[in-house]
């Protein structure tokens, strides 16, 4: 006789998580894709640059949780669509500084307007309270609780 599986798929908290942050960023994802040809990584980068202005690589890295591959890749995108410039560390010849170009500040600007919107959009969802306890559980969840 073999035993009830009560484990709910439905209910795991990873599950939900990754499933409600899939729907939201597959959405958002035609608006960076289709204005600009982005892919998720490269609007990612862009956005720390602009949230943060010069960091390097693995600055972003550690901030986004992205694999440094990833990244450089990204970056090499960014700068060759002209919206990132890269500049060599003095005293540490393997570290590049990355900033936004003018053309990455316009980009950037634009998509942080798009973003703005879609995060009404979704917040629209909840009450105003509801929407406080959401941001703020989701920030304890992933490490970032202040």
């Amino acid at each position: 006789m073999t035993e009830k599986d009560d484990f709910s798929l439905q209910d795991f908290l990873p599950f939900l998580l990754n499933r409600a942050a899939e729907e939201c960023s597959l959405e958002f994802q035609g608006e960076y894709k289709n204005r600009y040809g982005m892919l998720r990584t490269e609007w990612r980068v862009l956005f720390h640059l602009g949230v943060h202005g010069s960091l390097t690589a693995k600055e972003i890295g550690l901030r986004a949780k992205i694999h440094k591959t990833k990244i450089s890749r990204a970056v090499a995108k960014l700068a060759a669509r002209r919206f990132v410039s890269r500049n060599r560390d003095e005293n540490d010849r393997r570290a590049e500084h990355l900033a936004l170009t003018p053309a990455g500040e316009i980009a950037y600007r634009d998509l942080r307007a798009v973003a703005k919107e879609y995060d009404e959009k979704l917040a629209s969802q909840f009450s105003a309270d509801e929407t406080v306890i959401l941001r703020r559980l989701l920030k304890k969840i992933s490490g970032m609780d202040v």
